[in-house]
């Protein structure tokens, strides 16, 4: 299966793709843009987008080789989602913390001032200077275009169901300082959380509203990726390290990666994984056309695959040279 790789890369973009012979070829592009976060359209495969550090948005239509500017220019772009309900609809998270919203495939951009009437004086983000909180996550329903849950490192998960117009405040349960959220591929009831609070994962049966954590089998809390199957909604993944000095650390991440087959209970994947992994799987990557696969991307650059929900893995014979807290897969 001929499959490509996107992943941010500090100051540049990695693509690697696999030809003939599962051999893969590995490039870097756009040095110097500083991407942030990248979305794959999901109504055109060959479309591919990217947020930069002040440089706003970038757009591929040949499954990231090229890339041409798509505006936002100045803004610190930090999350990307496309609907897969409507299609032209884009929303985008900055930082400081404000949403953007297209509905013609980002030709023209209106921010959401309601969002930016939810911010909080303790919203507040350790993670970079000059420490102002930012939008991490975006997850649009794949059901209701309307419907769209925002994540913000470190400040709330919030929701709309008018489609941007206004915003519920902090959802019960859910992650104050959420690293990735993501609705499930095909169900509009359930969406993932994978943050640095609490147990480190959440989710929820009812399209964002009330949020569940449990921590039972988890001996680790430090969240950040989250992915459920495709076909199964209640078969739901995240990575965990004890720490955010230890997962951010340079080899010593300390990780795992554990699933959760309803909810109740987390069980630590093993069957050839490195135990511990000693470079934080920022990215989980599942496949929509095949049930029970499952892409872990590290942040050393290397990328573990399982084809049968975490039982075994195996390392794939390529390295994209780091993973920075962004990865998407094209066919």
């Amino acid at each position: 299966m001929n499959r490509i790789f996107l992943s941010t890369n500090g100051s540049r973009l990695a693509r690697a793709e696999c030809g003939e012979n599962d051999h893969w070829s590995v490039e870097f592009l756009l040095e110097g843009a500083n991407v942030r976060c990248l979305a794959v359209d999901p109504h055109n495969p060959n479309v591919v987008y990217a947020g930069t550090q002040g440089t706003g948005l970038l757009r591929s239509s040949d499954k990231g080789k090229t890339w041409q500017p798509l505006g936002m220019e100045g803004h610190v772009v930090k999350a990307i989602a496309t609907s897969p309900a409507e299609p032209g609809l884009m929303v985008v998270g900055t930082r400081p913390a404000c949403v953007f919203i297209s509905r013609d495939g980002g030709a023209s951009w209106k921010e959401s001032v309601s969002f930016k009437k939810m911010r909080r004086f303790f919203w507040f983000s350790p993670a970079e200077k000059p420490f102002t909180a930012y939008v991490q996550g975006i997850a649009l329903s794949p059901a209701n275009p309307n419907m769209m849950v925002v994540g913000v490192e470190l400040g709330a998960v919030v929701r709309s169901t008018d489609g941007g117009k206004t915003w519920q405040g902090h959802r019960k349960g859910a992650l104050r300082d959420c690293h990735s959220i993501t609705f499930h591929a095909a169900n509009g009831d359930w969406v993932y959380e994978g943050g640095g609070t609490g147990a480190g994962a959440a989710f929820s049966r009812d399209g964002g509203n009330t949020w569940t954590q449990s921590r039972r089998g988890l001996d680790r809390h430090y969240g950040w990726a989250a992915a459920a199957d495709p076909a199964r909604p209640e078969v739901m993944y995240v990575s965990l390290s004890p720490s955010p000095m230890k997962a951010h650390s340079a080899d010593n991440a300390q990780a795992s990666i554990f699933r959760s087959m309803g909810g109740s209970t987390w069980e630590k994947l093993s069957g050839g994984l490195p135990q511990p992994l000693n470079h934080m799987p920022y990215a989980l990557l599942t496949d929509s056309d095949a049930p029970g696969h499952l892409y872990a991307g590290l942040s050393s650059g290397d990328v573990w695959h399982t084809a049968d929900y975490g039982d075994h893995w195996q390392q794939l014979s390529l390295n994209l040279g780091a993973v920075w807290t962004s990865m998407v897969m094209l066919k």
